[in-house]
């Protein structure tokens, strides 16, 4: 899978459909991947625009040494941690968490799953940022110990020790709320 290389050496080449594909590819995997940083759906997509404008400012930029997905979640990573950084200086910047509402397909079913998905989101939650951010890229966007370490700025062994810890603490975690 070339996640979007192709699509932006055609870019480069001046075929402007080309960036839309890579939109459509990766947009809404990185707003969900900033909205885990900020909390906030709408500031989530207003960063991934700025994503994306950067890509075509800066089209020359990209090296294709890694993965156009593992340099494109690494600008949001980035964009992220300076939204929170600017926040922390200016309170007026609060931000609070807003949750999406899915059409219901199946009420019972789909009830459900949003309790289940909530219950392990909580629990994801209340792990540490790295932790978050490392199960984030791995399970969520199937990205490999090595492209979740180009985002992280760690190294392989680095990132398959913290999906072992935060694994192992996310299961603690889930164990006492069912125990509860």
């Amino acid at each position: 899978m070339d996640n979007g290389e192709s699509s932006y050496r055609r870019f480069l080449d001046g075929d402007e459909s080309a960036f839309g594909e890579i939109l459509d590819m990766h947009s809404e995997n990185l707003i969900f991947f900033i909205n885990r940083y900020v909390g906030n759906i709408a500031i989530a997509q207003e960063l991934s625009e700025d994503v994306f404008v950067d890509l075509l400012i800066h089209k020359r930029r990209y090296n294709f040494k890694t993965s156009l997905k593992t340099y494109i979640f690494t600008i949001g990573r980035n964009k992220a941690v300076s939204y929170l950084r600017r926040c922390a200086r200016r309170p007026e910047c609060a931000y609070e968490y807003i949750e999406n509402e899915a059409d219901r397909l199946c009420i019972e079913d789909e009830f459900l799953k949003r309790e289940r998905d909530k219950q392990l989101h909580a629990a994801i939650n209340t792990l540490n940022e790295d932790y978050r951010t490392v199960l984030h890229l791995i399970y969520f966007e199937d990205m490999s110990y090595e492209q979740a370490a180009a985002v992280m700025k760690k190294n392989k062994k680095q990132i398959e020790n913290l999906v072992y810890r935060a694994r192992q603490a996310l299961r603690k975690i889930l164990e006492n709320e069912v125990s509860l």
